[in-house]
Order: structure tokens, then sequence, then C-alpha cells
């Protein structure tokens, strides 16, 4: 049987001048689709080889440098600058997370260094710049389109003197256009996912033009890739943004779908960095950083079990860590990206694996997901389940897998809550600290493992013993993270 890693070839402008013609053989490399077979020799051979490519495209991989896996230092060395960039766990190797890395739907542009035959801080020398519209994709009105390219020039207008004027005829400063495979410019795309789109960054001729892939499929919502959050990204190249590691940046080069105001702190600071600040600012409250696994402060805003995975959520920008058993490093990715149908600021978050459902709460709604599903008939009040009105939001909540309750705390009192007859039990609600002895009168979140409640309450966990009613041991927050 055969075992597909579909690594997505990604083609990337390394240069924002065309290839030259002894590279010409990168321009089919686009059609590259890795199959690998259930041998371990096959399989080591072709996750080097798919690896070697998108080294090559986005860390600029020397073209010699992409035999078997473990061959070359450089090779090496080229895997360990892209784990440090997405802050992996630093191997060396083409491990499991690195891999899965690399399948996810991206940005053309390189990650590292700098575009070959320009100078550093590559920037419009006239902050009113002109935009055209070549042509239109057939997936989306006319006038969508339109939305969706002023809207995204309006996100770095914002936070900046730039003014933009579109032009309907003629060559204009960024002249923006859809297009598949070999398109022009000897960048070709790659068929449906993988890469999305690429520009390039300010200059005369092909500078500050943006392409996007007209094999994807672009909508105005999350259901295809949304034309206005890659509008947004590839305009920042295009006025000479680089791309961020931070991943709650719209400049991180991975793609993933999320609502309200686009910017975070980092590429304010960056497009700052460029033209100024705004004389005349609007007022804007960019998307908080991501947060660092490892700061001793760390707090979480919920966590629960999916399916063998530990999920634990934090900060309004709705970021979740994957904390897999056979994987040493938990896996930041945006909640958006997973499930877009999710709101943007998680309270609270518990699993009943019997029901194979994880019920998130958030303000006085909840949510139940099958997996990665939304289940039909939610969001619902969180009054549903027998709380009183006076309730407005749940803080945290955790199932007891040996007693069948959930236990539902909210600001300095807890419920249970009997999965099996779908009411509260009787009794209810109590103090955390009565019940809990040693626990902070407060929980932020909370899981359940083998007998033992883990409370997290700011920066410190509670390891607590369920049949013996006490505290075992105290922990920072952050230690389920590996810090």
């Amino acid at each position: 049987m055969i075992a597909l890693l579909l690594l997505l070839a990604l083609v990337a402008p390394s240069s924002a001048l065309p290839l030259p013609s002894e590279d010409t053989d990168r321009r089919n490399i686009a059609e590259v689709r890795c199959e690998v077979f259930n041998s371990d020799s096959t399989y080591h051979f072709l996750t080097a080889l798919c690896g070697s490519e998108y080294l090559r495209r986005f860390y600029r991989l020397p073209a010699g440098l992409q035999g078997k896996q473990g061959d070359s230092d450089g090779f090496k060395t080229k895997i360990k600058e892209m784990q440090r960039f997405f802050k992996l766990k630093v191997t060396g190797n083409l491990d499991d997370n690195t891999l899965e890395l690399m399948k996810q739907a991206r940005c053309g542009v390189p990650d590292i260094g700098e575009y070959n035959h320009f100078p550093r801080h590559l920037k419009w020398q006239n902050n009113n710049i002109t935009f055209r519209i070549l042509n239109y994709t057939p997936d989306l009105k006319k006038s969508d389109v339109d939305r969706a390219i002023r809207n995204a020039l309006n996100v770095w207008a914002d936070v900046t003197p730039l003014t933009f004027k579109k032009l309907y005829a003629g060559n204009a400063d960024i002249m923006i256009s859809f297009g598949s495979k070999e398109h022009g410019d000897y960048n070709p795309f790659d068929g449906p996912d993988g890469l999305l789109a690429h520009a390039y960054p300010p200059g005369q001729g092909i500078g500050g033009d943006t392409h996007f892939d007209e094999d994807e499929h672009w909508s105005k919502d999350s259901s295809a890739y949304n034309l206005f959050v890659v509008a947004a990204h590839e305009l920042g190249h295009a006025l000479g943004m680089s791309h961020s590691s931070d991943a709650g940046a719209l400049m991180y080069p991975v793609y993933s779908y999320t609502t309200g105001y686009p910017l975070a702190e980092d590429d304010i600071e960056g497009i700052q960095a460029l033209y100024g600040p705004n004389p005349n600012p609007r007022k804007v409250k960019p998307k908080p950083d991501a947060p660092n696994k490892c700061d001793p402060m760390l707090s979480f805003d919920a966590a629960t079990e999916l399916r063998g995975e530990t999920i634990i959520f934090k900060d309004r920008y709705t970021f979740y860590w994957r904390v897999h058993p056979q994987m040493v490093e938990p896996e930041q990715t945006l909640i958006k990206s997973t499930w877009p149908s999710l709101p943007n600021k998680v309270d609270a978050a518990y699993e009943n694996p019997e029901k194979d459902l994880v019920i998130i709460f958030s303000g006085i709604r909840m949510w139940a997901l099958n997996g990665y599903n939304l289940v039909d008939g939610y969001p619902k009040y969180i009054h549903k389940l027998g709380l009183p009105k006076t309730v407005r939001k749940v803080d945290a909540a955790v199932y007891i897998k040996d007693t069948g309750k959930t236990l539902l705390f909210t600001d300095e009192d807890y419920w249970s809550y009997d999965e099996a007859t779908g009411t509260m039990d009787s009794g209810y609600p109590r103090v955390i600290e009565d019940d809990f002895p040693g626990m902070d009168d407060e929980v932020d979140a909370a899981v359940y493992h083998y007998g033992y409640l883990y409370f997290f309450h700011e920066h410190t966990q509670y390891e607590y013993s369920y049949t013996a009613r006490k505290v075992i041991r105290i922990m920072r927050t952050n230690s389920i993270l590996n810090c």
C-alpha cells in the first residue's frame, strides 16, 4: 500500500529578477509531488529529496546538497535554520514536526536572506504608490476582488503615511495579477494548495508586482483561501516587508485564516521602520505577539484533551499548542486555521472521550466539536447545562473519566455536571478552596490524567491527587510544554 507524503512543492522568487538561464531546471520543480512507499530506505531518500526542495526555495540550500538525509553538514545546517525560524525543536533532522510544517500552504517568498540583486531595506521612495489589477479570478465577483485588494492596502496605510491610487491603464508601481503554473516570471505556481502567491520587493520593472495562483480557490470568507488575508500578506512584501517568525504576525509565511485586525505589533514595527508612522493615525488594536512557551510568567486560557493530544489555548489571538505523546516539541498553531468557526477567545474547554466531543466555552456560549468538525446545532448558551443566568462565563472545565462528571469552574466556585443524565448535580456550586485544599481559589485551566488533576492558575500549575484530595506538587504552568 502506498502512503502519500504530500510535500507541497513551493517555488519561491529568490530574487526580484527572473531566474537566470542556468537555473531553468527550477521551472519544472513545481510539478514535484512526493510519494513515499512503505520502505524505510525509500522513505528516507524521498523525504530528504523533498525536504531539500523546500530548503532550496526558502532557505537557499545550495543545489548540490540534496542527497540522502544526513549526508551533508550543509543540509543539516539548513534544516536547523528552518527549525529555528519556525521555533521548532532544533534537531537538524527531517522529523515529523518539520515535515508537517513543510506541507502547509504558504507564501512563495523566501524566509531568510535578502533578494539577491538588491540592498537591504527595500522601500518605495515615494509615499504615493500606484497599483493596477491586470486580471480577475473567476472565483469571486470583480467587486469582491477590488474590495479585498483595497482593504489589504488599507491595512498598511492605517499605520504608515502611505497612500494608494488605483490605475486602470499603463504601468503602476504594484501590478497585481492571477496566473497558474508558469505565468511569465520564471517562478511557476504548483497547482492547488502549496504555494498560494508571491510578490516582489519595491523596485523598477517587476519590483512590487504581486501574483496569485489561479489554481487555488479564492473566497471572501473561510470556505477557501481568503483573498484579503493572502493579499494583505503579499502586499506587505510589495512594500518591502520580509517574513516574520512570529506565528501571530501577518507576515508569518504559513497561511492561516483569521478575522479582525490582521496586524501584530511585529508587523507594525517592521513597516514603520521603513516608512514611519501615520501622521494621522487611525486607532487600531494590533494582535498580541505570539506567546513564548518558555516565558516563566506564561499563563493559559484553557486546556483540554483531543483524541490523545493535549490542546492548550492562549491569548485573544487564539493560539493553541498541540502536545502529542509522540511529539517531543509542542506545536504552536493558530486556532482559526483549524477551527475557523470558533471565537477569538476561548475561556474553557474539555473533552468527553466516550462521546468523542470537545466542548469549547467563550463567554455565555459553547461550541461542540467532533474532532475538527463543528457539531450541528451549536453554539448554544452555557445555561443549557443548568448554570444560572448569573454565570456569564466558565473559567475552566475538566471531565473526570472515573466518575463521568464534568467540573465547571466559575470565579471561586465550581459545579458538577453529570454527563450521563445531562443535568447538574444537586448541592452545587461549592467553594473551590473548601474541596481542593492547597489550591488557589480560582482556576484558569484544568486537565485530568490517570487519577490526577492538573490545575493552572496564572504561572503556577498544581498536581492534585483526586483520590487523596491533596496537592502533590507545584510546578510552573509551562512545564507541560517541556520548559
